[in-house]
């Protein structure tokens, strides 16, 4: 009989342990994008800075600042004009603040393109963006997301 109610017991907080963790990933789901716009420059040192506003599928938005810095062999100056960018494991809105790690590699004469993978912990975020510059090289570094003002519903 002992035995038996040690089993429900040990089932039933297996159960509540797996039920709660399934709940986390679930809530992992929010959907969250990111529109923005950014310009720098490199010799050695890159330095970018721009701004964007990151909105959610729950009706949430923020204004952010992007600053994205690193080094490297890199040449050039850039400006993306309506960039955009897709967050995954994403919990709520204020996750997607914070550093990603960053690696780049380009090469771009007037009009020039971008696609990067970026990841902070267990956030990603993926980037695409179209603009005008001149850039050569190779470069790693961070690229930070900064809340500028309040979460707006």
């Amino acid at each position: 009989m002992k035995q038996r109610t040690l089993s429900v017991l040990a089932a039933g907080l297996a159960l509540a342990l797996f039920g709660s963790a399934q709940a986390h990933a679930e809530s992992a789901n929010l959907d969250c994008k990111l529109k923005f716009s950014l310009t720098g420059w490199s010799l050695i040192f890159k330095h970018a800075e721009g701004h964007g506003v990151v909105s959610c599928e729950n009706g949430e938005s923020m204004n952010v600042k992007i600053s994205a810095k690193g080094g490297g062999l890199t040449v050039g100056k850039s400006h993306i004009d309506n960039g955009t960018g897709r967050f995954t494991d994403v919990h709520n809105i204020s996750d997607v603040l914070g550093t990603y790690a960053q690696g780049d590699a380009s090469a771009g004469a007037v009009k020039s393109g971008t696609a990067q993978v970026l990841t902070k912990g267990t956030v990603s975020l993926a980037l695409a963006g179209a603009g005008e510059g001149v850039e050569l090289g190779v470069s790693v570094g961070a690229f930070t997301l900064e809340k500028t003002g309040a979460i707006r519903k």
